[in-house]
């Protein structure tokens, strides 16, 4: 495997903008172009700083969850999809495209999108632009309380993508990244399907409750980077404009950590770039080519494991599927079917 010579890694730490009061798509569409232009200035002086600093460049950026539209709160499902979510091939990514190709990073970031094999609905995405300015990864979160999900319409979500659109590893001249959304964190199952498919850093764009307490978030954040011998980089909101909530409900901590574990950088509260460090992809490699205990991708037992992942269902797949048509659903089903299954836990005796 090529060599990687060392760069800077950023978790930019800047304020999300509600859409919530806006009137219609056209506002929406408006105020997020705007928005991509004004992180397009605030990335590049961030990415000076920090070469003139460090001596390292700057190759990649990660942005926060919903950076863009901040969540959608009780607007129904279709009328968010219609209002704020991004098309796949819309100007908003063209947008980031530019600035990706203008600073040749690799620029990574979270928002909801629409998509036309499932007219009606979104998914909130994670995404990787390259500096060729095209989307090279595209992963759509999996669990999500209340918005709808690729496992919520599964059969059909695998026929088109397959699991290389489930679980993707964009495989780059920096390393070779894949994306965890928000809350994700705490399921160590995602990040260890990233991780067997070759994932070397985690990219995760989150917008969370910050505090000087070991949260909970914070505490997976390191545990997904031990465990999986992986850089996580990590972005919070700095806030949250436009919104009833107060602006600095979901602040602070965004963070670097290496593959051991270790924070390397996080950021105060507030509009900041500094949760940034060098990476070393090369060590991480070495690392996971090293005979020992401390080598924990390669000790895995997944035999042990497949039978009673395999045989267990809980949060049911296709759920808004029936009779092989997606149907487009109202807030409340999603807590309707996981206090069906709640029920049917106690019911079997495992809780």
């Amino acid at each position: 495997m090529s060599t990687v010579k060392p760069y800077a890694a950023l978790a930019l730490q800047i304020a999300a903008r509600s859409v919530e009061r806006l009137p219609d798509r056209a506002a929406a569409t408006a105020q997020m172009l705007a928005m991509i232009e004004e992180i397009g200035v605030k990335l590049r002086a961030s990415s000076v700083f920090i070469q003139q600093y460090g001596g390292s460049p700057v190759r990649l950026a990660v942005l926060p969850e919903y950076f863009l539209t901040s969540y959608p709160g009780r607007i129904s499902i279709p009328d968010f999809a219609e209002k704020a979510a991004l098309d796949m091939d819309g100007p908003e990514y063209e947008a980031l495209g530019r600035i990706a190709a203008a600073q040749d990073l690799f620029l990574a970031g979270n928002a909801y999108e629409r998509d036309p094999h499932f007219p009606g609905l979104y998914f909130q995405t994670s995404f990787v632009v390259a500096p060729s300015g095209q989307v090279v990864l595209r992963y759509r979160r999996l669990n999500s309380m209340f918005a709808p999900t690729p496992h919520d319409v599964w059969s059909k979500y695998l026929d088109i993508y397959g699991l290389d659109g489930v679980f993707p590893v964009a495989r780059t001249e920096i390393g070779n990244l894949a994306a965890i959304a928000s809350e994700e964190i705490l399921y160590p199952e995602i990040a260890r399907a990233h991780a067997l498919r070759g994932a070397e850093i985690f990219v995760h764009s989150s917008s969370e409750v910050g505090s000087p307490l070991a949260t909970p978030k914070q505490v997976a954040k390191r545990a997904r980077a031990f465990e999986n011998i992986a850089y996580v980089i990590s972005a919070n909101t700095a806030g949250i404009e436009g919104s009833a909530m107060p602006l600095a409900s979901a602040d602070g901590n965004s963070i670097v950590i290496d593959y051991k574990g270790n924070p390397l950088a996080e950021s105060s509260p507030g509009e900041t770039f500094t949760a940034f460090a060098d990476l070393d992809i090369n060590a991480l490699r070495a690392q996971r080519r090293k005979p020992g205990m401390s080598n924990f991708l390669a000790r895995q037992r997944l035999e042990l494991f497949a039978p009673v992942y395999g045989g267990e269902t809980h949060q049911p797949a296709n759920s808004l599927i029936a009779d092989g048509v997606v149907k487009v659903p109202d807030r409340d089903h999603f807590l309707k079917v996981q206090e069906q299954v709640i029920d049917r836990l106690s019911k079997d005796g495992l809780i």
